[in-house]
């Protein structure tokens, strides 16, 4: 397994440029990055632009990454620049993007289900409940462009890859896989984004290894608050996320695939307060929209939070509710090598349980 880094949220990204950031990852340590979309790459998917990426990674010895966009039609308005890759058609763009991309040798790629909107209160910052169309109506149109682009993607040898993401639960991923099959489907899994559907870690990845061809590694603080719960992201090793267990289920069913850290982004100069989720977890129609969740896993999340909060109050555990904090470049650098140094710590203790021919 190598480790890269986000080439979205990578610190500077957007002064450095593609080439900047992957040449700032290897001054990091780096092993690899993973650009969300191709059109981070290359806003006008540019050949020539795309080429000099790939030859720059490759001479840094690093992985290269990258990915589609959302494939869900609601979120369409949102990021125009998917059908502005079509000349206005959305399913031409996914068809050049995916082309670009199986040019360069990047046939791994990310797609998500929706977006998280973390300005808004509570469970509408995440399109599971959007209140102009149901879930289950966005999971009905998703899988039929997913239909559309998997004949396209099995010509070009691609995996789309569903994201773990806000909105959307692993049973959920795992039902489109059933549906549309796994010759051009897979799955990023990260860490830590079911949280927020009430999924616990290791039992998620438990779920999804098989599938699992890209990843997003990051952790998060979660307790108990106000008949819900609190969540905020923090460095690997920081919060709840059992890397040891959650990397071994991982490296099982697939040794070979590449660890991404997706640090948070750094905010602008003087502080800033933190960035919190409140989950609606015991909410009876928030749990009328999980309906696979069970109650031993129910229990095993309860007990995950009560865990991290008496973590909190032995002051082993940073303090979820302590306030602002500054969060620029030189805080984002030393998050990213603690999350490093935890992820590579915990490889070495599972490497080292392997038992010895």
């Amino acid at each position: 397994m190598r480790l890269g880094i986000d080439g979205r949220k990578i610190p500077e990204a957007r002064t450095r440029g593609p080439l900047g950031s992957i040449e700032h990852a290897a001054e990091l340590g780096m092993e690899g990055t993973f650009f969300r979309t191709v059109l981070e790459m290359s806003p006008r998917l540019d050949r020539g632009e795309l080429r000099a990426i790939r030859q720059r990674s490759d001479e840094l010895g690093m992985y290269l990454e990258t990915g589609l966009g959302k494939v869900n039609p609601y979120c369409t308005p949102e990021t125009p620049e998917l059908r502005d890759a079509g000349d206005g058609d959305i399913l031409l763009g996914f068809r050049r993007m995916m082309e670009c991309c199986a040019e360069i040798g990047c046939t791994e790629l990310w797609v998500g289900t929706a977006s998280s909107k973390g300005h808004y209160p509570r469970r509408f910052s995440v399109d599971r409940f959007r209140t102009d169309v149901s879930w289950a109506d966005q999971m009905v149109a998703i899988e039929k462009f997913l239909g559309k682009l998997v004949p396209i993607a099995r010509d070009l040898g691609i995996h789309m890859n569903i994201e773990t993401h806000e909105e959307i639960t692993s049973f959920e991923i795992l039902r489109l896989l059933e549906t549309l099959g796994t010759d051009a489907l897979g799955v990023v899994f990260d860490s830590s984004n079911g949280l927020q559907r009430m999924e616990h870690p290791v039992m998620a990845a438990e779920r999804v290894a098989p599938y699992v061809r890209q990843t997003h590694l990051k952790d998060a603080a979660v307790v108990p608050f106000e008949g819900g719960a609190l969540m905020q992201f923090r460095p690997c090793g920081q919060g709840v996320v059992d890397f040891r267990e959650v990397l071994a289920v991982l490296l099982a069913a697939n040794p070979n695939v590449n660890l991404t850290i997706e640090n948070e982004e750094p905010f602008d100069e003087g502080d800033k307060p933190y960035s919190a989720r409140h989950l609606e977890i015991c909410d009876a129609s928030w749990l009328a929209a999980h309906p696979d969740l069970t109650v031993i896993e129910y229990a095993a999340y309860s007990s995950m939070m009560r865990t991290y909060q008496a973590r909190m109050a032995k002051g082993e555990a940073s303090d979820i509710l302590r306030g602002s904090r500054r969060f620029g470049y030189a805080e984002a650098l030393a998050a990213i090598a603690g999350s490093a140094a935890h992820i590579r710590e915990c490889l070495r203790d599972i490497t080292n349980s392997l038992p010895k021919n």
